[in-house]
C-alpha cells in the first residue's frame, strides 16, 4: 500500500528530484548507476510503468489521491502531497494534471540489439531541443517507426519536458544512442548501421537531392532515416556518407520544415 506523506515546503530532502535538480543531476547524482527520470500525468505515467519502468515516489496534489488510487496502487512507493499553490511554483507544474512521478531510469540497450530486426528507424544528429525530440518520439510511435537512434550531443529522450511532448512514446519506442562520444559519430555510427544491413536516407536541402517520394526509398529493405540539428541541419560530412540525401517537396517558396514536422512526414511517407 502507498504510504500517503504530507509536505510543507519543497525543500524536504525527498523532493530534490522534482524541485531542485537538473536532468543531469538526475541521470547522475541520485542514482548514480541508473540515474532517475521524472514522468508528468497519470497517462504517461501508466505508460512507463507499462513499458517496465520501477517507481521512486509521487508527488502530487492532494485532490489527486483519490482520482489516481488505482496508479497508486501499482506501485507501493512514497506518496507525497501538498495543495495546489505549493506545487504550482514548480516549473511548469500546471501541465502535468497535477501528478509527478519519479522513476529509475534503464539501462540503454546497444543499438545492435534494438534494430535487430527493424526496418525504418530514425537517426537524430544533435537535436538539442527537448520539445523537438519528444515531438519526433511521438511521431514515430504513431507512424510505426521500429527504433530511433541519437548521435551523441543529442538531447536526452528522458529529460522532463520530452517526455511530456512525447506523451510516454519514449518508454514505447526502442531507442539507445549510437556511440558515447564524438569521435563515435557520423562515421562509426554509420558504419555500424551498413554493417547491419541499413540504407541511409539523409534529409538536406541540397540541389541533387531525391524527392521523398521516390520509389527507390520506399523499397529499400533496411532504412535509415536522418535528422539534423534544428540550426544547421545534418552536417555536410554526414550527409555526403549517405547513400542519399532526401528532401520533401514544398510550395510558396518555403525551403523547409522544423525538423519534428520533418520527420512526421518522411516517417509517413516511407512506413511499412
Amino acid at each position: 500500500m502507498a504510504q500517503i506523506i504530507e509536505v510543507a515546503d519543497l525543500n524536504h530532502p525527498a523532493l530534490a528530484c522534482y524541485a531542485h535538480l537538473t536532468n543531469a543531476q538526475l541521470r547522475s547524482r541520485l542514482e548514480p548507476e541508473q540515474g532517475v527520470l521524472i514522468a508528468e500525468s497519470p497517462k504517461v505515467i501508466h505508460t512507463a510503468l507499462d513499458a517496465g519502468l520501477e517507481p521512486v515516489s509521487f508527488l502530487m496534489e492532494r485532490k489527486k489521491l483519490d482520482t489516481v488510487s488505482g496508479l497508486l496502487s501499482r506501485c507501493g512507493v512514497p506518496v507525497y502531497t501538498a495543495d495546489h499553490a505549493l506545487l504550482a511554483s514548480l516549473t511548469g507544474y500546471a501541465l502535468t494534471r497535477g501528478v509527478l512521478c519519479a522513476l529509475r531510469r534503464p539501462t540503454l540497450p546497444a543499438p545492435e540489439a534494438i534494430v535487430r530486426d527493424a526496418r525504418r528507424v530514425a537517426v537524430l544528429e544533435h537535436l538539442v531541443d527537448a520539445t523537438n525530440v519528444g515531438a519526433v518520439f511521438r511521431s514515430a510511435a504513431a507512424l510505426g517507426l521500429d527504433a530511433v537512434l541519437l548521435s551523441p550531443g543529442c538531447c536526452d529522450p528522458f529529460c522532463r519536458r520530452a517526455v511530456r511532448v512525447g506523451m510516454g512514446t519514449v518508454f514505447q519506442v526502442p531507442w539507445t544512442y549510437l556511440g558515447d562520444s564524438p569521435a563515435d559519430w557520423p562515421g562509426p555510427g554509420l558504419e555500424r548501421l551498413r554493417a547491419l544491413g541499413f540504407r541511409a536516407a539523409a534529409l538536406a536541402l541540397r540541389d541533387d537531392a531525391l524527392s521523398i517520394t521516390d520509389p527507390r526509398l520506399a523499397e529499400a529493405q533496411r532504412l535509415a532515416l536522418l535528422l539534423g540539428s534544428e540550426g544547421d541541419g545534418l552536417a555536410p560530412e554526414t550527409v555526403a556518407a549517405c547513400d542519399w540525401a532526401v528532401k520533401i517537396p514544398m510550395s510558396h517558396g518555403v525551403d523547409s520544415l522544423n525538423v519534428a514536422a520533418a520527420a512526421a512526414v518522411a516517417f509517413w511517407q516511407l512506413r511499412v
